[in-house]
């Protein structure tokens, strides 16, 4: 009875964390916030709903002493572990590529010192 509630309440939290990533994905503006709302609400997501099927999987095979079903925490495990690896890196990629092309955050504050030192250098050198 327990271990039912804690797996729906695992299913719960996954689906949660994966419909708040697909609400960010439509209502944020850029690239930047969208990649983080996709990114860790999708990684939030799929480690709680990897927990309730390992979990699921676990129990059928204490109870039922079937043996396909330890296999499929294993291949969980593995899922999440790929999960874990590429969803981040994949997004820094992104993150990486829309920097060096140029795109700006909408409603960003940009620091113009920078350029102020370089303006005010050129001046003095001259």
């Amino acid at each position: 009875m327990i271990v039912e509630i804690l797996i729906y309440l695992f299913i719960a939290i996954g689906l949660t964390f994966n419909l708040l990533a697909v609400i960010g994905l439509l209502r944020f503006p850029d690239v930047y916030t969208r990649l983080h709302a996709g990114t860790k609400c999708t990684t939030f997501g799929s480690i709680f709903l990897c927990l309730a099927v390992m979990i699921h999987a676990l129990r059928i095979w204490y109870l039922n002493g079937e043996p396909s079903s330890s296999i499929m925490p294993i291949h969980t495990l593995i899922a999440l572990i790929a999960i874990l690896i590429t969803n981040p890196t994949g997004a820094h990629a992104i993150a990486r590529a829309a920097h060096r092309s140029g795109v700006k955050p909408v409603k960003a504050v940009v620091d113009d010192l920078e350029e102020d030192r370089e303006c005010h250098s050129k001046k003095s050198s001259t």
